[in-house]
């Protein structure tokens, strides 16, 4: 069988680092295990990986903690577990740059769903198949979609998460447009809400600080009751 993705698993209970990686192998993927910061940081030089599952309580350092590390240098997608069904940690992980989260205890259908479903979304969004032209310009600023890659008007790189990248990539592409909550649920993370509503308005802030500045018009508008609209222009080229 043919591998889908470099998986990597960070937890530090061996029993879910065992089972987890033995479904996700017999599904089709690579899987790399790691108990800790160090070894995860090991794993993460030592090749590309696709995706990571990271735990939010590990020995040492925090999955957060390591999750904001990862984001400095990485725009590798990442899925945080915990233990608590705590709508902190959930906000938290998805502000620092987490592209979504599970709770324990999980199915492991359901994690393999959710891979599946970000893998797919960064092969989407980095091919040729949305539309002809790969560049998007607005207000001074360039998104490349073949490299991902987004430029400030004054010619700098700003990162981007998966998360943000894709919602980006749907107002984009539907500029000038009211757009739903559960249309950009669906749009820029290509699965059913899972009843936290305020992941998509969390998603909207993290992006509305890197591409708004005070001096400029608001970009992102919040329609009340509704959802949101992408204010400026698109051009493709």
């Amino acid at each position: 069988m043919t591998s889908e993705g470099h998986i990597l698993i960070v937890d530090d209970d061996a029993e879910i680092r065992r089972l987890a990686g033995r479904f996700l192998r017999e599904n089709g993927h690579r899987v790399t295990p790691a108990r800790d910061a160090r070894e995860m940081w090991e794993a993460l030089e030592a090749g590309p990986v696709d995706l990571v599952i990271l735990d939010v309580m590990l020995p040492g350092a925090s999955g957060l903690d390591l999750c904001r590390e990862i984001r400095r240098t990485s725009h590798v997608p990442i899925i945080m577990l915990t233990a608590r069904d705590s709508e902190v940690d959930r906000i938290v992980g998805l502000e620092i740059g987490a592209d979504d989260y599970l709770v324990k205890p999980f199915s492991p259908r359901e994690l393999l769903a959710r891979i599946h479903a970000v893998l797919r979304r960064m092969r989407m969004a980095g091919g040729t198949p949305r539309a002809a032209g790969h560049l998007l310009r607005f207000s001074g600023w360039t998104l490349d979609t073949r490299r991902r890659e987004l430029t400030n008007p004054e010619g700098a790189v700003v990162d981007l998460s998966t998360g943000e990248y894709d919602l980006l990539l749907t107002f984009l592409e539907n500029p000038q447009k009211v757009l739903s909550r559960d249309h950009l649920m669906d749009a820029a993370k290509n699965r059913t809400p899972t009843g936290f509503d305020r992941a998509i308005d969390i998603q909207v802030s993290r992006l509305r600080r890197k591409i708004e500045r005070r001096e400029d018009p608001e970009m992102v508008k919040t329609v009340r009751g509704t959802g949101y609209f992408f204010a400026p222009e698109v051009e493709r080229a």
